[in-house]
């Protein structure tokens, strides 16, 4: 399913966000001091181990492979999952997945020019 077919036009109208993945769709909500992204991966991706602000998400659609802290776990379509601000963590994200995500700062990710 593509981004079309699965976000609605009012998500898909936002500016996307500059976020280096290959394969990866990104609408941009820019709060006063958060940022709220749609996601959607065409492709499987593998983000190494990092840190940020806090950050909430809800799997919308496929499976992604957490490792928070040391502690890997599998969430899918339904589920939620936070991450504490400073908390390492990375992901093994599979091709389809989708979601939508809150960091709890204002400049995560800026808008995406080009």
């Amino acid at each position: 399913m593509d981004d079309s077919s699965f976000f609605p036009g009012v998500i898909t109208s936002l500016p996307p966000a500059d976020i280096p993945i290959d394969g990866l769709s990104s609408y941009l909500v820019q709060g006063k001091d958060s940022q709220i992204i749609f996601m959607s991966f065409e492709k499987e991706a593998v983000v190494g181990v990092h840190t940020h602000a806090a950050q909430w998400c809800v799997v919308l659609d496929g499976q992604i492979e957490l490792t928070v802290d040391g502690q890997k776990r599998v969430y899918g379509k339904g589920e939620t999952y936070f991450i504490p601000a400073n908390v390492p963590h990375g992901a093994k994200i599979f091709a389809g997945y989708k979601d939508v995500t809150l960091f709890g700062q204002k400049d995560r990710y800026k808008e995406r020019t080009i």
